[in-house]
């Protein structure tokens, strides 16, 4: 399969969040960038666009990028959302899956070939464990969303051939260079297409003691989530001031 117009959309997880290059748009590479490369060189003609943005939740995402995205005529199309919606205090699951169903039934509708991501499990310990039941019912209504629209499904919530931890950024909420690499691998094979990309290392997660293991969580607490909590708090996203890093089709410097 060859594509030549790919439009990616998205928040953080497919703006590249985690994944950082000063040499590129944002200060980021990311998944969706390692995959445009790949697809480049396997066609001169190939063109990118990137409109996704941090901290949008799916309906934002909806709104502001689907109209723009059928605008470019591609030919590929990703689109990734939710995990903002579902660690809100509140969310209808069952309207912002019917919002959904209706975007990715115009994306398909154009012909392109569609792929969504489920959410990742975030297991039963940890920070987002609260939320583990929010995602597993809307990773459903996405599976069901697919089927109904014949799209590709990326389905990070079976992906059980790495440990998740040392693919996370120090922010504990995305994922590192590794990670985005073994992504970008996933969602190339989901497309059936062949790669020459490899997994990068990671280091091993170090063995803290209970006094380290304070210290550190207090100094994620400090600089990740009380700031998260503060933009919840005063209806702030960290996207506010953000642009997309590919706004046009455009080949790949």
């Amino acid at each position: 399969m060859s594509f030549k117009r790919y439009v990616a959309l998205g928040d953080s997880f497919t703006e590249g969040v985690g994944d950082n290059d000063p040499t590129r748009p944002n200060g980021l590479r990311g998944w969706a960038d390692r995959v445009a490369f790949a697809l480049a060189e396997m066609d001169e003609e190939f063109r990118y666009s990137n409109l996704a943005i941090r901290g949008r939740k799916l309906p934002a995402i909806i709104d502001e990028q689907v109209d723009a995205a059928i605008a470019m005529q591609p030919d590929l199309i990703t689109i990734h959302g939710g995990g903002n919606d579902v660690l809100r205090p509140k969310v209808d699951l069952d309207a912002l899956a019917a919002k959904y169903d209706e975007a990715i039934g115009r994306l398909t509708a154009t012909g392109a070939t569609v792929a969504m991501f489920t959410l990742f499990d975030p297991g039963s310990y940890g920070i987002y464990k609260a939320t583990r039941g929010r995602m597993a019912l809307f990773n459903e209504f996405a599976r069901e969303i697919s089927d109904k629209h014949g799209t590709v499904l990326v389905d990070q919530w079976r992906m059980r051939d790495i440990e998740l931890a040392p693919h996370m950024d120090t922010d504990r909420m995305h994922l590192n260079s590794a990670g985005h690499q073994y992504m970008a691998m996933k969602v190339l094979e989901a497309l059936g297409i062949d790669h020459a990309l490899e997994r990068l290392p990671v280091d091993p997660m170090p063995v803290l003691s209970r006094k380290e293991s304070l210290t550190e969580n207090a100094r994620w607490t400090r600089e990740f989530l009380g700031p998260w909590i503060g933009r919840r708090l005063t209806g702030k996203s960290s996207g506010d001031t953000v642009s997309p890093k590919h706004p046009t089709l455009d080949r790949l410097a």
